[in-house]
């Protein structure tokens, strides 16, 4: 079991023949993900040769060429594979149109990668999706993998293993970390929601289906500084969630009123503190941590602790 992202899904990548996406379409196949096409009403009919490695992981050993077709549109891409994901490079101009073309099609997962997405775009496409039944993550986001199975994005595929840990992450590079520090113990899904002031999925999302999946046994949120998520995912999580949570909020040293990293991470009085997301998370029964390290000693002890 995971969450979103199996072995069985079929993948198609809408900006595949671009620098980004020509870089990881080769990582995500060299991860066993099963990309069935591109998409790019420009280069429509031809096939694209990627050399990736064969080994038993995946990630190293000679290269043999592996041939995606390039479609002219997502339509065209889910008639001819039976696609229902699809993961996104394109430009920040040209986002919202690349996910509302996937959502009319009928895609039922679309992984928005775009860094620089303008917000009113956000709004429109995520609202968009929702209404037409496709699930959005992202934009500004690094993906999401089920190790072992498929990646979907740009997260690393050899840093941990498959396990019984699910998390959902704002930061990337924090998932990437929190990945590496509980590599042998591995996880069943990990996701990167994105930290824009505007997402298609949240922490609560992910909550829930780590609650409804059977081979999930606790769940790690990191979120950080700015917006109320946090705030709103404790309140779900003393409400509705039974299996163990562990928390790390990223930006306790963050000056007041500046943009740190991500667009949504921004302070304005005590709204969006560090402190209070922490406080409502333990108030809801989850232990947080001070740092990434100690964040996955508490997932540790919480296992040890079992049941």
């Amino acid at each position: 079991m995971a969450i979103y992202l199996t072995k069985e899904s079929r993948v198609l990548v809408q900006g595949m023949t671009g620098a980004e996406g020509m870089k990881h379409t080769r990582r995500m196949l060299a991860a066993g993900t099963n990309i069935v096409g591109g998409v790019n009403p420009r280069k429509a009919g031809r096939t694209v040769d990627f050399d990736v490695p064969q080994s038993p992981n995946g990630l190293s050993g000679a290269p043999v060429p592996v041939p995606v077709p390039v479609f002219g549109s997502v339509a065209d891409g889910m008639r001819e594979t039976g696609a229902d994901v699809t993961v996104v490079f394109v430009p920040p101009a040209f986002t919202a149109a690349a996910v509302v073309e996937a959502a009319d099609a009928g895609i039922g997962l679309a992984v928005v990668i775009t860094e620089g997405v303008p917000v009113h775009d956000s709004v429109a496409f995520v609202t968009h999706a929702a209404a037409r039944g496709t699930r959005v993550i992202g934009p500004n986001c690094p993906g999401l993998i089920t190790p072992g199975q498929s990646d979907a994005g740009i997260i690393p595929a050899d840093i941990t293993e498959p396990g019984r840990i699910g998390l959902v992450s704002k930061s990337g590079t924090l998932t990437y970390q929190l990945m590496y520090e509980l590599r042998d113990i591995g996880f069943s899904t990990c996701v990167g929601i994105g930290g824009d002031p505007v997402v298609g999925t949240s922490h609560i999302d992910c909550l829930a289906a780590f609650e409804e999946d059977p081979d999930t046994d606790l769940v790690v949120l990191i979120g950080e500084i700015g917006g109320d998520a946090e705030e709103r995912a404790a309140a779900y999580i003393r409400d509705h969630v039974t299996k163990p949570v562990v928390g790390y909020i990223a930006g306790f040293t963050a000056p007041e009123g500046k943009t740190m990293g991500h667009a949504g991470a921004i302070v304005s009085g005590s709204t969006g503190t560090a402190q209070a997301k922490k406080e409502a998370l333990e108030a809801a029964g989850v232990r947080v941590g001070a740092t990434p390290a100690e964040t996955a000693r508490l997932a540790l002890a919480v296992l040890d602790e079992g049941p």
